[in-house]
């Protein structure tokens, strides 16, 4: 593991501290809030946890807008689960953030003026039907991948808040491929919309993975704090591992002229667009502006709700002071 040097140390902070901390992180122990750590610890956490939270918020939009076109009672009360789940995963990982120091305000507030990130693959459109089960055989299945890695994050809150969501992520995607998979085998209108969900949906999972470990400017912190414990490759290599023979068993064609297996048995993918990557993580392509201000409108109309609930506690902590 790399050690930080003395240039990189915060101001309070001493070179023993990060060597005391550093064994700590080789030993396997978590680090719980009320521990000491480096500020550029913290700051990655915060971060990266808060991006994680945004995501859970503005993914319930894609899939939450087919809920009253379900085709059928069964497939809506699924969706409508799955769309609670994700809320709840962002109540989690709020939760978690901050007990890093980070307030709710601050985050919210930074995600509706467009200066948090989230992540991109949210802000490509759900067309059909298809990209309902799509999303959670390809996004969550990509999703799962990352976050089993960060169920043994160095941070406990971090990590104990992946450990529930991972296993409500396992249902979700269990659903999605069970959906696709029916379609697949279902009429030709089935079978090319599920084809035709794949052939859009199947780049933007490979992306969401993050950049290659090369281009990645996070990675090389947050593998040496033990926050992630395999880079952005290893795991999109483990998610294209999984998902590939699974797709090509349901009768589907990956739309990737390239894709092969090497002498070891991995699937290689062809290059990634990441000219389109980075343009969709700056809103420059696709609904960035669409999410943000449906998530804004939300706020708004919920105002009246948090005006009630700090009435009401201001009430409780009066009425107990009495």
């Amino acid at each position: 593991m790399t050690q930080m040097q003395p240039t990189d140390l915060h101001p309070q902070e001493t070179a023993e501290q990060h060597a005391a901390f550093n064994a700590r992180i080789a030993r396997g122990e978590k680090i719980e809030p009320g521990d000491w750590m480096p500020a550029e610890y913290r700051r990655q956490l915060i971060r990266m946890i808060s991006q994680h939270a945004h995501s859970e918020v503005v993914g319930m939009l894609p899939e939450g807008a087919w809920i009253t076109r379900a085709p059928s009672l069964k497939r809506k009360t699924i969706l409508i689960a799955k769309v609670q789940d994700e809320a709840g995963h962002g109540q989690y990982l709020y939760h978690a953030a901050e007990t890093l120091g980070a307030t709710r305000e601050e985050m919210l507030d930074a995600l509706l003026a467009g200066k948090a990130k989230y992540s991109s693959i949210f802000n490509y459109p759900s067309l059909t039907w298809a990209d309902v089960g799509m999303i959670g055989w390809l996004v969550d299945g990509a999703a799962i991948k990352n976050q089993t890695m960060l169920a043994g994050c160095s941070y406990g809150p971090y990590s104990r808040a992946m450990v529930r969501i991972c296993s409500e992520e396992t249902f979700h995607h269990k659903q999605g491929k069970e959906m696709i998979v029916t379609y697949a085998q279902g009429t030709p209108e089935q079978r090319q919309m599920a084809q035709d969900a794949l052939n859009r949906w199947w780049w933007p999972s490979l992306m969401m993975l993050g950049p290659h470990d090369a281009d990645s400017p996070n990675t090389g912190a947050l593998v040496q704090w033990g926050i992630k414990l395999k880079t952005n490759d290893e795991v999109r290599q483990e998610f294209i591992n999984e998902h590939v023979p699974e797709l090509l068993e349901a009768g589907l064609t990956i739309p990737d002229p390239d894709l092969h297996q090497d002498e070891s048995g991995n699937w290689i993918h062809g290059p990634i667009n990441w000219d389109e990557f980075w343009a969709v993580v700056k809103g420059q392509q696709g609904l960035n502006r669409e999410r943000l201000g449906a998530r804004q409108q939300a706020h708004e109309e919920g105002a009246w709700v948090r005006e009630a609930m700090q009435a009401y506690t201001a009430r409780q902590m009066g009425q107990a002071a009495d």
